[in-house]
């Protein structure tokens, strides 16, 4: 099935969803109006019945109290007992409306654009299988969640994993979590191989600690790349040393003075994030390195994002051409004269996330901060939108239906989402997870590096050194 075919067959599918999503909202949302309203009227009969309580006892203190008393205590009764229907009204609608619209999504024409349509299913399974080599022991979780996510990647695209790491440690960890038969079931099958190393480099170790720890998790997987055992590597340790094994195990690409570490965020719209490099591999940083992460940025948007024409943006604190400081000044008159990409101008931090830019080029100490701080917004989000919720019944059904909204918000500004970051600039392709990846986390780099490869990314990045900018 062609790529073409898929789309024609994937059009009237989701027109034919859209319309179906349509009919049961308007149902639903018709069941819980009249939910809501019965609930009204439960309340407004409580409380006539309260008031008529009230007084019922009071007429009744005129006339005799031990008969007032019962008629008040029965009249009482049967108004508590109307209240918990009213409450039980109001439960049942809140609970309808999130089983019923959770399941269906509030915005169907999102889920639609998501990856999991019928024409990208189609170039999964056309891709090739590749091997990717995955340093086990990196991570501050590692092996387990490393290899969990592992496994389910394994499921979900066409990628074989090298996993490196301690193998008596991988294979208890296996066993703790119960998936010693489903990894050798993969062994077996030959979609998973493991293969034995020493201790990883430690989160606060320095990174040239890869020039005398030979045996390291992530030498011995970098090797694997350069010994082409394995198209890609990926690893959630150390990212310095990560850095320092691609320099010294693979090599920098000719012309490339600085590899940068790219991360994706997200943007208004949800199919097209934004790329920010570098994010911490250099904190200082000349005109020319941001130069050069301008043109591994662009290309990196044309074959794994799919921009035809990316807008490269350089960011600063003012749009006009003459705000900055030194470096920035310098940098500006660089991509300005650049005629290899789409120079946009100068990138405020308020546009960062308005998709007017495809990529951002910063130095790493700047794209760090920027980074972390993003990696913070989801939560915090989330946490003031929960606190300023009505409280009460209410408060409960209009939760009900905010509460997938809010969750899709916060999914969308996890780091978890994206998994990993790419370090442009070396001889192989190479993600850098989050020192606290987990088992999503590691299944969404995954994902990026057979993106990567099959998108022929190498191909086209060493195509560079024959730009004149860079042999000058």
């Amino acid at each position: 099935m062609g790529k073409e075919t898929a789309q024609k067959i994937n059009k009237p599918r989701a027109i034919r969803r859209l319309v179906i999503w349509y009919k049961r909202n308007s149902a639903v949302t018709s069941i819980v109006d009249t939910a809501a309203s019965s609930a009204a009227t439960a309340s407004n009969v409580a409380g006539n019945v309260v008031s008529g309580a009230g007084s019922v006892v009071t007429t009744a203190g005129n006339v005799a109290s031990n008969v007032a008393g019962n008629v008040a205590g029965n009249v009482v009764s049967s108004a508590e007992s109307v209240v918990h229907t009213a409450s039980s009204v109001v439960s049942n609608a809140s609970s309808l409306a999130k089983n019923t619209l959770q399941p269906l999504v509030f915005d169907p024409l999102k889920r639609l654009q998501n990856s999991d349509n019928t024409s990208d299913k189609v170039k999964d399974i056309q891709s090739r299988r590749i091997w990717i080599a995955v340093d086990g022991m990196g991570g501050d979780y590692a092996p387990g969640p490393i290899l969990e996510g592992c496994l389910e990647a394994i499921k979900r695209f066409p990628i074989n994993i090298k996993f490196v790491g301690k193998i008596e440690k991988v294979k208890n960890a296996a066993e703790k979590i119960g998936l010693t038969e489903l990894l050798e079931n993969e062994i077996d099958n030959n979609r998973l191989e493991l293969i034995d190393s020493g201790d990883p480099i430690g989160m606060n170790e320095e990174a040239t600690a890869v020039r005398k720890r030979k045996n390291a998790s992530i030498n011995v997987a970098m090797d694997l790349v350069r010994n082409n055992s394995a198209e890609a590597v990926y690893s959630a340790g150390n990212s310095g040393a990560m850095m320092a094994s691609a320099i010294f195990r693979i090599g920098r690409l000719k012309g490339i003075d600085r590899p940068a570490i790219g991360a994706l965020f997200p943007t208004r719209d949800q199919t097209r994030p934004v790329l920010v490099l570098d994010v911490g591999a250099n904190t200082d940083c000349k005109p020319s390195y941001l130069h050069q992460f301008a043109l591994l940025g662009n290309i990196y948007a044309k074959d794994v994002l799919q921009v035809k024409k990316p807008r490269i943006g350089l960011l600063n604190i003012g749009e006009e051409e003459c705000k900055g400081n030194d470096l920035s000044l310098k940098t500006f008159e660089l991509l300005s004269s650049e005629k290899t990409f789409d120079f946009g101008g100068n990138c405020e931090g308020r546009d960062v996330l308005s998709g007017s830019f495809d990529v951002v080029v910063c130095d790493g100490f700047t794209g760090n901060i920027l980074l972390k701080f993003l990696e913070s917004v989801g939560g915090v989000l989330l946490d003031i939108l929960r606190s300023e919720l009505p409280r009460g019944r209410r408060g409960k059904v209009g939760s009900a239906f905010l509460k997938s909204n809010l969750l899709r918000i916060k999914k969308r500004l996890d780091h978890a989402e994206h998994g990993g970051a790419l370090l442009l600039g070396v001889n192989g392709i190479c993600v850098i997870g989050h020192g606290s990846s987990k088992s999503l986390s590691v299944v969404s780099a995954l994902r990026l590096a057979h993106s990567a490869v099959n998108h022929g990314v190498m191909e086209n990045l060493n195509q560079l050194q024959k730009l004149q900018v860079l042999n000058s």
